[in-house]
């Protein structure tokens, strides 16, 4: 099923983070992740996301909303950020309705498409997912995907994910799951990151 989010972004992102080869260190303290605590209520689930090229379908990111006790992205090597959204090395917390929108949207754009595969999961499964992609950041760059189904293949149900490098080929284990639920999203906004994350801040500042 594909999705349109907002036409034009109305939203903005702090600006990327400036990653080298390693791995840049982010923590947010205590009291920041307690104050921006998100469960969201019924069923619980693991959902992919892989940002894919319009013109070649090539992946060019893999990240995953772990619903558990709370919910959280995964963003291993990521750029989204906001000074109002408390992150821990590649973990953002307080991922309620309205920060995944943000999200989703900053990922999606005339070059880009997001494609997302939820898969449901027992309480327990998501609590060992949310404490094992915890202490698996941060990432380094060109490397989202291979620490990712490397971490996967330690939880109940992912034992047989294959460890790759490519977005798509995790994507394309995932499409295999039973009772996956697959959404697209695409948007037509140009491909300018600083504008989104612009955007975002504006709208976040004003409380949208």
């Amino acid at each position: 099923m594909t999705q349109p989010l907002m036409p034009r972004r109305a939203f903005v992102l702090g600006a990327p983070l400036a990653l080298g080869a390693c791995a840049q260190s982010v923590w947010a303290p205590d009291d920041f992740i307690a104050r921006s605590f998100y469960e969201e209520p019924g069923q619980k689930y693991l959902e992919l996301f892989t940002m894919l090229n319009t013109k070649s379908g090539n992946g060019a990111h893999t990240s995953m909303i772990i619903s558990a006790s709370q919910r959280v992205i995964w963003d291993p090597a990521g750029t989204f950020g906001h000074p109002s959204i408390p992150e821990r090395n590649d973990v953002i917390f307080g991922v309620t309705p309205q920060i995944k929108q943000y999200y989703i949207s900053y990922h999606s754009r005339i070059t880009y498409y997001t494609v997302a595969q939820r898969v449901n999961v027992t309480p327990e499964v998501a609590e060992m997912a949310l404490r094992a992609f915890m202490v698996a950041g941060p990432v380094a760059k060109a490397n989202c995907t291979r620490v990712t189904t490397t971490v996967l293949r330690t939880i109940p149900g992912f034992e047989s994910t294959r460890v790759t490098y490519f977005p798509t080929s995790l994507m394309d284990q995932f499409a295999e799951r039973p009772n996956v639920v697959t959404n697209e999203y695409r948007e037509t906004d140009a491909d300018d990151k600083s504008v989104a994350a612009a955007q975002i801040d504006a709208a976040i500042r004003a409380g949208q």
